[in-house]
């Protein structure tokens, strides 16, 4: 059969995303969709997946995808009239520890926020739902009535079957030899059964799909490894509607399976398969049995579920997955080619997900942007060097089983990692620096004191480090620090049109003179948030433009795609080449006068400005502004200068007690100032009205800005009814600790969550930052005069609430 010749939108890849995101374009009326199916509908992944269909994940948004997943399976049989063997038959979530426990019910608490039904029962209702289990050794669980479980061929078949009724062509047994990219933008693709031209491709094809993208220079960092899982003989009077049952400190799952118990596992250590390539003929296919493999898992098993040691096993099964570097999908428009879009690499979790990813793609297709908040998936926090081979192959091993093991706060990599490392790199571990990673980019978390422990044990209270950070927070508050922030994007634009064009992309007026600061937003024509930045004007066509590393890639696409290509001005990456070292405290002034010889005085080098300075033989730029609420400069130096800046500071330093402090203290001294967080405090949905930095948008700018007629639009909508606050808890020690996406209450109603917590060491006070929301708006009256509390694991717990930060609101100590 031949391909037509044209269509709007091209998906590679028939599994159940690829079906997910057909169904949906046709849903909002795109129907100009072709599917290309290398074999058959389903043969890769999709056929042999366990078909769980949970909706409680890790992140807020995560979850509202599979929820949303959820509600489709219930309808999509009636609508299709193909069957699905959906069933609603709930799930438990077992705990053994107090600490896994813990885990369940602060997932509870979130499932809060968007109404979904979770409920913490006792090990004795666990045995009420499932009697075959055995649960003297559990200390708790929770059960979710609305989970469930689907056949996984027949609910991708639905879906391609409702695609189909809408007109959407789907072509098995056509492979997509190659995507056709011209001018920076997919235009279609070399089928085996002919070229396709399409206005948007879309790559939904699975663990191939990161080949098929690496041709054409597009970064899918994924990885196949070895699922297993085994189906027992029938079992007699097995219950039809037993729950799903998920017990993560025993790495295994169970389901009913038409009178049979299917035994799933993440075990720790996964085996990487496909490292050499994936069989061109692959269809349907299974991977050798390792029953060695598996054994630990059914020992346990065994152990928890007395019935298999008298059972027999009818099918070992050994399936390939893929997964990513950090157990989320990929999802959106690629940055490096316009109009090309992803939905692979999805951990496990591809059915239970399947339904939002298709409606939430499909809306970004039609619209140009996503939906919805989407930077926990979204294909821009990937690090191009994360495609490495090697590099996923390793990391693999440790992903798969970080599905099941506890999700810990700070949980650090332990594979794959010192990838990418400073200039300091050496000389901080010889000071005690341990390593924590962003974007693989290695940076110190904390700093060992003498005999201190050298590995972190994980905690949702005070962690092995809360003592070791403590001091350095306030180090940096009474003396001096200094901080290797290396891993900082950093981009240079320049060009006669870099002041106009940064100008309309920023809300800020960078139009400043030259040597100094701007901080800025980029926003969307929504208003929203999608880069948090500043801005310095080095000369009259040339900027330095600095963003958090985890964003690197993210913002470095934005800035290309609006930089026009008439226009005399280019963006260059200089993050590996332009190190940076903070010199944050009271003293930073003195040492900083010392090892430059020259005045630094208000004066003389006022909060916000920028200029060069010498240090021993060499230039650097010093920049003065903070991310920790204390008097500080930021140094950028040349690569190949700043091994001996370094020493040079450090060799001045000794005469201020110069100390060394990470980023776990960075986080901490920043919650206490409120500085904001992109990815957490702030993001694509959230306008600078509502995220309280109107104070960095310029309205006047004759030229405009993206997002302006939006923001305007919001800003006379008075007050607004969405806010972010700054939280304090007002309860005696022990104080439980905020991450993100515990509930915030008024008078014991839910209006709003936690985007990001952490411990105030000067302010001795567990802390956090989230929005509220209220129909009748939010000013200070509404805060002043409310009751609130925060949620943390089922728990109420009284907290103080404002706009303004907790420690030094009027900013004397950064700029005296």
């Amino acid at each position: 059969m031949s391909v037509p010749g044209h269509t709007d939108v091209l998906i590679v890849g028939g599994g159940v995303a690829g079906c997910a995101i057909a169904y949906h374009l046709a849903k909002i009326g795109i129907t100009d969709v072709v599917l290309c199916e290398r074999k058959l509908l389903t043969c890769g992944t999709t056929w042999h997946a366990a078909g769980l269909v949970t909706q409680l994940r890790a992140t807020r948004n995560m979850t509202e995808l599979a929820k949303y997943t959820g509600e489709l399976f219930s309808d999509l049989e009636a609508e299709t009239g193909q069957a699905t063997g959906y069933k609603k038959n709930g799930s438990l979530r077992l705990a053994k520890t107090e600490a896994r426990l813990e885990e369940l019910k602060r997932g509870v608490s979130m499932a809060r926020l968007f109404g979904l039904d979770a409920d913490v029962i006792s090990p004795d209702e666990v045995k009420e739902r499932w009697p075959l289990a055995e649960t003297n050794d559990l200390t708790g669980a929770i059960w979710m009535p609305n989970d469930g479980q689907v056949n996984p061929s027949d609910v991708t078949m639905a879906m391609a079957k409702g695609a189909r009724a809408s007109g959407v062509n789907i072509f098995e047994n056509t492979r997509v030899e190659r995507i056709l990219v011209e001018g920076g933008r997919a235009v279609g693709a070399i089928t085996q059964a002919g070229d396709i031209r399409a206005s948007k491709v879309v790559i939904a094809g699975g663990m191939w799909s990161r080949e098929l993208a690496a041709e054409i220079g597009v970064s899918l960092p994924l990885h196949a490894a070895e699922h297993f899982y085994v189906v027992t003989e029938p079992i007699r009077d097995l219950p039809a509607n037993l729950p799903v049952m998920f017990l993560g400190d025993e790495c295994s799952y169970y389901k009913e399976d038409a009178g049979k118990l299917l035994l799933g596992c993440f075990e720790p250590h996964a085996k990487p398969w496909g490292h050499k390539g994936i069989p061109e003929d692959f269809c349907f296919d299974s991977l050798p049995e390792d029953f060695e493999h598996f054994e630990p898992i059914l020992e346990m098993a065994i152990k928890r579920v007395p019935t298999l040691s008298k059972t027999g096993i009818q099918l070992f099964f050994n399936g390939p997955e893929s997964f990513t570097p950090d157990d989320r999908y990929l999802l959106g428009e690629t940055p490096e080619i316009k109009d090309l879009y992803c939905a692979c690499g999805f951990n496990s979790v591809g059915i239970l997900s399947s339904g939002g990813v298709g409606k939430a793609l499909a809306a970004w297709i039609r619209d140009g942007y996503p939906p919805f908040e989407l930077a926990d998936v979204d294909i821009r926090r990937m690090q191009p060097f994360q495609a490495n081979k090697r590099y996923l192959y390793d990391r693999t091993k440790e992903t798969l089983g970080l599905l099941f093991q506890m999700h810990w706060p700070y949980r650090q990599y332990e594979t794959a990692r010192g990838v990418r490392r400073s200039p300091f790199h050496d000389r901080l571990l010889k000071t005690g620096a341990f390593m924590t990673e962003a974007a693989g980019f290695e940076r110190p978390g904390f700093f060992i004191l003498d005999g201190g422990d050298n590995e972190i044990k994980y905690s949702y209270g005070k962690q092995s480090w809360f003592d070791v950070c403590a001091r350095e927070c306030l180090h940096t508050t009474h003396a001096v620090s200094l901080f290797d922030q290396s891993g900082f994007s950093k981009f240079r634009v320049e060009g006669r049109d870099a002041c106009k064009i940064l100008n309309t992309i920023c809300a800020n007026d960078i139009d400043v003179e030259s040597g100094r600061l701007v901080y800025s937003q980029c926003l969307n024509e929504n208003g929203g948030i999608e880069a948090d930045l500043t801005v310095t004007r080095l000369q009259e066509n040339a900027f330095l433009i600095v963003s958090i590393g985890t964003s690197q890639t993210r913002d470095l696409g934005w800035f290309r795609r609006h930089i026009p290509d008439t226009a005399h001005a280019v963006i260059t990456d200089m993050t590996s080449g332009l190190p940076m070292l903070a010199l944050m405290g009271p003293d930073s002034r003195a040492l900083l006068e010392k090892v430059s010889g020259e005045s630094l005085s208000n004066e003389v080098f006022p909060f916000g400005s920028s200029r060069e300075l010498e240090i021993g033989y060499a230039r650097v730029r010093a920049t003065r502004v903070t991310y920790v609420g204390e008097l500080g400069w930021e140094i950028y130096i040349p690569a190949e200068f700043s091994q001996y800046v370094f020493d040079e500071l450090i060799e001045a330093g000794s005469e201020y007690q110069l100390g060394h402090a990470g980023y776990f203290a960075i986080n901490s001294l920043r919650m206490e100032k409120g500085y904001r967080h992109w990815g957490h405090d702030i993001g694509e949905e959230d306008t600078p009205i509502e995220a309280g930095l109107e104070f960095a948008v310029a309205y006047d700018k004759p030229e405009g800005f993206i997002g302006q007629k939006a923001l305007i639009a919001k800003r006379a909508q008075k007050p607004s009814t969405k806010r972010l606050v700054q939280v304090r808890l007002a309860c005696d020690e022990p104080q439980p600790f905020l991450y993100h996406d515990e509930p915030i209450l008024r008078e014991g109603k839910i209006v709003g969550s936690i985007t990001s917590g952490a411990y105030g060491h000067r302010l001795n006070a567990s802390l956090g930052m989230g929005y509220i929301q209220s129909k009748d708006g939010i000013n200070k009256s509404y805060v002043d005069s409310g009751n609130f509390e925060v949620e943390v694991a089922c728990e109420r717990y009284p907290v103080d609430v404002q706009f303004a930060p907790f420690f030094d609101p009027a900013n004397t100590r950064i700029k005296h």
